[in-house]
């Protein structure tokens, strides 16, 4: 089980937790899409494009550990170490992934309250550093659609 709870309430950084040890920060980016990790003294810089529909993972010698495609979809995937991991946003109105094999769902990633923005993930299968790409960019991507419908609210 991956935790990932905002260090305050302005901050875009994270502390992350899996299996109830903290592991690491995500430092998300003010600015763009995107941010950083050091997990195991191994840092990990996550890049998005300029929609936050496509994002990178990559170590410190730019080699790209991760991909996520078509986030902000119903379905979208993670690809890493030649393996695919298909999501499903079962609700535009939710914040909730399933991660899919086949038909069945095996795995989220969700917000445990409507309140805050902490998020939680149950990832079976998916190597921890690909856990918290994931984490990573599904907050990203959460963050600047909460953000956007704010503006379009007060607008």
């Amino acid at each position: 089980m991956v935790k990932a709870t905002r260090a305050g309430v302005w901050s875009t950084k994270y502390h992350v937790d899996v299996d109830g040890r903290r592991v690491t920060t995500w430092d998300g980016s003010w600015w763009r899409a995107g941010g950083t990790f050091i997990l195991d003294g191994q840092p990990y810089s996550v890049r998005g494009n300029a929609w936050g529909t496509e994002f990178t993972m990559a170590d410190s010698t730019e080699n790209v550990i991760a991909t996520a495609a078509r986030l902000g979809r119903r379905n979208w995937t993670v690809t890493a170490n030649g393996h695919i991991y298909q999501f499903r946003r079962p609700s535009y109105w939710r914040h909730e992934e399933r991660l899919v094999v086949g038909d069945r769902e095996v795995g989220t990633v969700r917000r445990p309250s409507i309140w805050r923005s902490d998020v939680e993930a149950d990832l079976p299968g998916l190597p921890v550093p690909v856990q918290i790409f994931t984490v990573a960019v599904v907050l990203t991507t959460w963050n600047s659609e909460d953000a956007s419908a704010a503006v379009v609210a007060t607008g």
